[in-house]
């Protein structure tokens, strides 16, 4: 029987590997510069966090899910998202009482059985931020400017920046009515998941990517004009902050985060070359989600933003990215007493932090040649008897051709002058 990868996941194979290591590297430089700490949650949590968090009648939780019962009778979830992770985790160990802000990152796997698509897997990654513990818009403007370099400093371009406020548990319920009396005269014409969300969660028509329901939205009425004046002081100094960082943003009414532990602010970051799946990041202020889940009331904001979204753009707008760690040195053996050597020079050369590789596989020499080719060695040399005995050999340029003639005895300290002079 032959086995393959499950519909909607992907092998991310050695020749790709080296781009997910380098844009993981950069996300996590740009996250200790805004002094954002790791954090790391198991791969699946209880069902009933998420349920709690997210919603028994989002799509996440009804449709999406991967959920299976343990063998203690416990239902289990594969996460599918990592905010309620982050925040159970928070309640859990008591981070309030190390710090009054805590700001933590992640990347990690998430698991949704969507229907895939460009960009979207059923097991796909994402990185994020969570701020928890401060309610001042200069932190929800601090997580905006964060998201947004990350993407500046890596190289994308034509990202745009659209904020809006989704009210708080004080203005939003009057909003939310004058919502749904809107949408219900229109209710036969909506789509289905409209049709569906218009009880339990209105706001989400507006966010809608049925171009009907957006065209039967256009004059709907918007939270942001019915702010308590609260959120309204909270989102004009958001819009002053980010104007403080140099960040450029638009206004858009239409952002929403519709489950109702969502206050304030609501962001998404597009970027134009991904078509109409354009979104790379979104994210808001969830002050109500600690206490929903059991612990203190707790004000805090964050994102979260998909890798895979992440090297589609970069690919998109053929970013250079740095080529793949090569061996530095391939080392060839000419006979039997070369083999013995390469083995033990090798090992001596790792040790020294040297990238270097030897034949393994009993090849001819012309073979090896070939073969430090193909992995795209720097230099190589040649051994075998001769060059034990003469205490001598040619390391060869494999780019260039140049052969620089070494001493045996004192090869790595010569292949380290080799580095030093090619700046690696």
């Amino acid at each position: 029987m032959k086995f393959k990868s499950i519909k909607g996941t992907r092998d991310i194979l050695p020749a790709d590997v080296h781009r997910w290591q380098y844009v993981e590297q950069h996300i996590r430089t740009r996250m200790q510069l805004f002094n954002y700490q790791e954090i790391r949650t198991p791969v699946f949590e209880e069902t009933a966090l998420f349920a709690r968090s997210i919603g028994e009648l989002t799509d996440i939780v009804s449709k999406e899910m991967y959920t299976f019962t343990d063998r203690s009778d416990v239902s289990l979830t594969l996460k599918p998202e990592m905010t309620a992770a982050v925040v159970r985790a928070y309640i859990q160990h008591n981070l309030a009482d190390l710090q009054p802000l805590t700001k933590v990152y992640y990347i990690s796997p998430m698991f949704r059985q969507e229907r895939p698509q460009a960009g979207r897997l059923r097991q796909f990654h994402q990185f994020g931020a969570e701020a928890i513990g401060g309610s001042a818009a200069a932190i929800d403007a601090d997580v905006i400017v964060l998201a947004m370099e990350v993407y500046r400093s890596i190289g994308v371009r034509n990202t745009s920046l659209n904020i809006n406020s989704v009210g708080c548990q004080r203005c939003r319920p009057a909003y939310k009515q004058q919502l749904q009396d809107f949408l219900r005269k229109s209710l036969h014409r909506l789509s289905e998941d409209s049709q569906r969300r218009l009880d339990q969660n209105p706001l989400r028509v507006l966010d809608s990517k049925d171009e009907n329901d957006r065209k039967i939205t256009a004059d709907a009425p918007l939270m942001i004009d019915h702010l308590c004046p609260e959120c309204s002081a909270h989102f004009k100094e958001l819009q002053a902050s980010l104007s403080r960082a140099g960040v450029a943003y638009r206004v858009d009414g239409r952002i929403v985060r519709g489950l109702d532990y969502y206050t304030k602010t609501a962001f998404e970051i597009t970027c134009t070359d991904l078509g109409s799946q354009d979104a790379l990041t979104g994210g808001g202020r969830y002050d109500l989600l600690a206490e929903q889940l059991g612990g203190k009331p707790t004000p805090a904001v964050g994102f979260a933003a998909g890798i895979e979204r992440l090297l589609m753009v970069l690919e998109e707008q053929k970013v250079a990215l740095p080529e793949p760690v090569r061996p530095f040195l391939f080392i060839a053996c000419a006979d039997e007493e070369g083999k013995a050597w390469a083995s033990a020079a090798v090992a001596e050369l790792r040790r020294a932090g040297i990238a270097a590789d030897t034949d393994h596989l009993a090849r001819s020499l012309k073979a090896q040649m070939r073969e430090a080719d193909r992995q795209e060695a720097r230099y190589s040399l040649v051994i075998g008897a001769n060059e034990i005995h003469t205490n001598g050999c040619q390391v060869k340029n494999m780019s260039t051709g140049e052969l620089i003639s070494v001493p045996l005895t004192s090869l790595a300290d010569e292949v380290k002058k080799l580095q030093s002079r090619n700046g690696r």
